[in-house]
């Protein structure tokens, strides 16, 4: 087997998520890592890894074949070029740029260079996510008409570079690349408006919340929504199908469908209301109804993992791909817009 040399530009929390699982991957050998911290980069070679002085020097180095940027956003792009120029493959952490003319001139780079410039998608492999896909691509619970995706938390936003414009932090960039890629995912559908409202709740300087309207051109909306100051967690997805409903409460998986089994009787009994009796809103007898378990997936970062290596040797091609990250952050910069004029704007 063909061993891949890899080297980390920048080796904080999720650099050592994957160094940790690279050493149970015979495939890959990590050659050393580069950071600017003195203090991380004594730590690292405490732990046995080499150390490279200088970005210069890494990226020289003949034994390294992809480089893996897990820097703050704000440093993506000069690490990616300077690695592409010197025939370096790309396995960038995301969001990959701060902007779209960031990313097309790395994407150039990459062409010019023939390189692989991939970003690290990993959410698609949640099997929450694959879930949904699953249920939307079988038509589980029918024609679909509205998905929401929500992660909550009630920490604040994270108090390291996150919350600083200048490195590109914010939760749009932080957690919404993750939700906007996984709902591009979702369908090959165009999108024909984007409205967003961002928070600013606990820190003035970037958005730790936001809420986002996705209508595809069928009509079919969904709701991608982060925050993080959610004392009471509303669930991980909800789905709304013409034949059934779904929910997801947590990366965990655990939920439920519940499907139509025939239509619901004219002899609904009226919820009792304090202000009233309502007839709408009751409840479905059990007898048209049926409760389902949730399907069946499976996925691994492993997964993503081998793709990456795959397409560095030449025998596939990526699954995130330069489309795939052009749409994306043209998506993200629609949702800054809106948030910005106060409106829905166009997008596809």
């Amino acid at each position: 087997m063909q061993k891949i040399g890899l080297a980390f530009a920048g080796f904080g929390g999720m650099a050592h998520f994957h160094a940790e699982n690279f050493k149970k991957m015979e495939r890959v050998l990590v050659k050393g890592i580069f950071d600017i911290n003195p203090a991380v980069a004594e730590q690292a070679r405490k732990d046995g890894y080499r150390t490279y002085a200088t970005l210069e020097e890494m990226v020289a180095d003949p034994a390294v074949d992809i480089v893996l940027i897990a820097t703050p956003n704000d440093v993506h792009r000069p690490i990616a070029l300077a690695a592409m120029n010197a025939g370096k493959h790309v396995f960038c952490e995301k969001p990959v740029a701060l902007n779209s003319e960031e990313l097309q001139e790395m994407i150039d780079c990459a062409v010019k260079n023939n390189v692989l410039f991939t970003v690290d998608q990993n959410r698609r492999m949640d099997h929450d996510f694959l879930t949904v896909k699953r249920i939307y691509e079988e038509n589980l619970l029918g024609d679909l008409f509205c998905v929401e995706s929500r992660v909550h938390g009630a920490r604040g936003i994270p108090g390291d570079w996150r919350k600083e414009a200048k490195h590109g932090g914010g939760m749009v960039l932080d957690w919404g690349i993750h939700l906007f890629d996984q709902l591009l995912m979702l369908t090959d559908m165009k999108i024909k408006s984007v409205y967003a409202k961002l928070t600013y709740l606990t820190v003035p300087e970037v958005d730790d919340g936001f809420k986002v309207i996705l209508t595809w051109e069928n009509g079919m909306t969904a709701l991608a929504e982060v925050g993080t100051s959610h004392f009471i967690n509303l669930p991980r997805w909800a789905v709304q199908g013409i034949n059934g409903s779904a929910v997801i409460r947590s990366f965990n998986n655990d939920g439920e469908m519940v499907c139509a089994r025939c239509k619901p009787g004219a002899d609904a009994i009226p919820v009792r209301t304090a202000a009233g009796l309502t007839k709408t809103m009751a409840p479905r007898t059990d007898d048209t109804i049926v409760t389902l378990p949730l399907p069946e997936v499976s996925g691994s970062i492993f997964d993503l993992y081998n793709n990456v290596f795959d397409a560095a040797q030449g025998k596939c091609e990526p699954w995130v791909t330069h489309a795939h990250l052009q749409r994306s952050m043209r998506l993200m910069e629609a949702v800054f817009e809106s948030d910005k004029l106060g409106q829905a704007v166009d997008f596809e």
